[in-house]
């Protein structure tokens, strides 16, 4: 296992920009980057194009102030574009931040004004009018800039992406040594849940450090080629390390998918080999699996018993415990059974998936493997680059995984929260140093605010987040996160809540899936005028509470959800 010393000398003096322009001077003629257009064609673009609009676009933000240290603020979607302002951003020595698309002119008020943003660039003029609302409480942001303007509706003082384009293009071997490892690259905010969002400090080191760990938990010969969608947030540290980052540094193919919604049609046509999703993307799909197999209860019948004669079989194979007889036993069911209901989700060429940002049910997780996705899960934090825990192969379900390579993670002894140090780890809070020092120790530790459990062979657990957890009238501590996480097991129920401290049993309140739901009223035969009236219906109560019966069964008495309250 290589140490965090192993790592650092293989990335020593690397930024963002450096390892752009080797990978495009590589791979220039590699598709970088694809989207649909509005006709439904597909557009692309190759690593030399890449190039030569990240070099414009950085000579539009230098002629407009931006240099070593200055922030940008970034509100666009997953689209082309994004990587070319983000990129250019770092070929000044800037610092680019994105947020959500979905923040409100309040939001951006406090994020933008927070970090002290110089420039600002948003996709349209939805997004523009957000902005435009609490400009005046931003004297910091000098310019503004709107992406798309089709019928010239931006005021006058507003750049727009031709204008930015329009300036003489950097030389980017040139540009590429003004960023320093240890300068600042990018500020990811918090989500504010518990106060005011912080900005957490990643550096180009700790990108650099991170990408080379991740290399190393996987054994793919090369990258080139390999396709992924980028769906998620880009404000969001999985996103931004899977889809933009590490393309900088290994040369894979994105295709952008603008609308998060559209992630299973997209996949059934680029058909990914790297696939990242959050839990709830993965229970989407088995809920439209499960959907599908639900007008024929003996064709359901038949596959989940195959999924679970195939679970210690994928389990054996992963190991390298498994006989010849075990491997041709699982092949043919995978043929019999499985192939097609890959294919159908467009994940039959899928080389590496992995789940994270919040738990997965160990259920669910092995019902992926045992259908020869090969999902796995990760662990960390924004404060940490992303990650913390995972592995690609010999997977536990239930667990997170070992280490990764370089990275130190251990138990904190008075309460077994989990901890660990690394190059991964953040540079502290932006104009925050009584959280910083809340979170990062003297010693380096990052404290993630998880319980956690190592096993025998180094493979953590999550057990709870320390302020979150049920204390029920009997005294038993129980982990919200879990449950809810089984709860939306049922393919009926999109979301749920556990509800139990203080009270002599948990309850939970859910909320109805509204795609599968309708879909399986539908068939059915179950009338209904909307989602409120259909979660009334005795028929749903009945399939959640079967439901109910099913998920629960990996838990103890004192810890089951006993009460279950549908919402539409």
């Amino acid at each position: 296992m290589a140490t965090s010393a192993d790592i650092q000398s293989v990335v020593e003096g690397q930024t963002i920009p450096s390892m752009f322009v080797r990978t495009a001077g590589e791979l220039g003629d590699q598709v970088a980057l694809r989207w649909r257009n509005e006709d439904d064609t597909w557009g692309e673009w190759t690593f030399a194009e890449y190039a030569e609009r990240v070099a414009a676009a950085a000579g539009g933000l230098k002629a407009r102030g931006v240099g070593r240290g200055t922030r940008v603020v970034l509100m666009l979607r997953n689209i082309a574009e994004f990587h070319v302002l983000d990129m250019a951003t770092y070929f000044c020595g800037g610092t680019a931040v994105s947020i959500y698309n979905s923040s409100s002119p309040d939001q951006i008020a406090y994020l933008v004004g927070h970090c002290q943003a110089h420039l600002g660039v948003v996709e349209d003029i939805g997004f523009l009018e957000s902005f435009l609302k609490v400009r005046d409480e931003l004297p910091a942001l000098e310019h503004l800039g709107v992406l798309r303007d089709p019928d010239g509706l931006a005021p006058d003082d507003v750049f727009t992406y031709e204008d930015l384009l329009g300036a003489d293009p950097v030389d980017l071997a040139e540009a590429a040594t003004v960023a320093q490892p240890e300068d600042l690259a990018t500020l990811i905010y918090t989500s504010g849940t518990t106060g005011p969002p912080k900005g957490v400090m990643i550096t180009h080191q700790n990108v650099a450090w991170t990408v080379e760990s991740l290399k190393q938990c996987i054994d793919f010969d090369s990258y080139a080629g390999k396709r992924l969608v980028s769906y998620l947030p880009m404000a969001h540290i999985a996103e931004r390390m899977t889809s933009h980052y590490q393309q900088a540094f290994l040369g894979y193919e994105v295709t952008c998918c603008p609308n998060p919604g559209d992630i299973a049609a997209y996949a059934r046509e680029v058909k990914p080999q790297l696939m990242f999703g959050v839990p709830r993307v993965w229970e989407k799909l088995y809920g439209g699996v499960m959907g599908a197999l639900g007008a024929d209860p003996e064709k359901a019948a038949q596959f989940n018993g195959a999924v679970e004669a195939a679970k210690p079989l994928v389990d054996a194979i992963d190991w390298g415990t498994a006989t010849e007889e075990q491997v041709a036993t699982y092949e043919a069911m995978d043929a019999a059974a499985f192939a097609n209901v890959r294919a159908m989700l467009g994940l039959d060429q899928v080389e590496v998936a992995i789940t994270g940002a919040a738990p997965i049910p160990a259920e669910l997780l092995s019902w992926f493997r045992a259908i020869r996705v090969p999902l796995s899960e990760i662990y960390g934090m924004s404060e940490s680059s992303g990650p913390m825990t995972w592995t690609a192969r010999r997977v536990k379900a239930g667990s997170v995984g070992p280490a990764i390579p370089g990275c130190e993670v251990r138990l904190a002894e008075e309460d077994n929260e989990i901890i660990c140090r690394g190059g991964n780890v953040f540079q502290g809070y932006l104009n925050d140093p009584e959280k910083t020092a809340d979170t990062l120790d003297d010693e380096g530790w990052l404290h993630s605010g998880d319980i956690g459990e190592i096993d025998e062979d180094g493979y953590f657990s999550i057990v709870d987040r320390k302020k979150e957890l049920i204390i029920t009238a009997g005294g038993k501590n129980l982990s919200p996160a879990n449950l809810e996480a089984n709860l939306k097991l049922i393919p009926l129920v999109g979301q749920a809540c556990a509800i139990g401290d203080n009270r002599p049993f948990v309850s939970a309140l859910v909320v109805l899936d509204p795609e599968v739901a309708t879909a399986w009223a539908v068939t059915q035969g179950i009338e209904f005028t909307d989602l409120n009236d259909l979660a009334q219906k005795p028929e749903v109560r009945a399939e959640i509470e079967k439901g109910l019966a099913e998920v629960m069964t990996s838990f103890n008495n004192a810890e089951r959800v006993k009460k279950v309250v549908s919402l539409g």
